[in-house]
């Protein structure tokens, strides 16, 4: 076998190999729900990474299940009068393998506060952890897909 041939289909298994690798990315992508059906995160990707928006949430949402609650926890004075539906909270993730997620960040409003977050996916279900230092120090909370 000629050696520029050789070379060609070494280039098309790698460009496949990196085809097929991406496909598996991008099974994050889509709306997720928490288990206790009590917030919505939108995932999809921004640039070469993973980023998230929330959509809706029990303690994002003023009590009529509607109105936006603003970013009071804030530490920018100038995001503070921001509402909270709609905000990219995570963002960054990058992929790694076998659905994991890694290297990303994610904004409680709650505390006002930036946390490392990594995700997995395993049998359909989204685990985000978010901590601070290392992943044993954190805490998961497991999503659920809306189809």
């Amino acid at each position: 076998m000629k050696v520029g041939k050789l070379i060609m289909m070494l280039v098309c298994l790698l460009a496949t190999t990196n085809l097929f690798a991406q496909s598996h990315s991008d099974d994050i992508i889509g709306i997720w729900e928490t288990e206790d059906k009590d917030g919505r995160m939108e995932i999809y990707k921004c640039e070469d990474k993973y980023c998230g928006k929330l959509l809706w949430g029990k303690d994002i949402v003023e009590e009529d299940g509607v109105t936006s609650k603003k970013d009071v926890n804030n530490p920018d004075d100038d995001l503070k009068s921001r509402d909270l539906v709609g905000i990219t909270n995570l963002i960054g993730l990058k992929y790694k393998k076998n659905g994991e997620y890694t290297e990303g960040e994610i904004y409680d409003a709650n505390s006002g506060k930036m946390y490392s977050c990594l995700i997995k996916l395993k049998g359909g279900d989204m685990h985000m952890r978010g901590y601070i230092g290392v992943p044993l120090l954190g805490q998961t909370v497991i999503w659920k897909r809306i189809k």
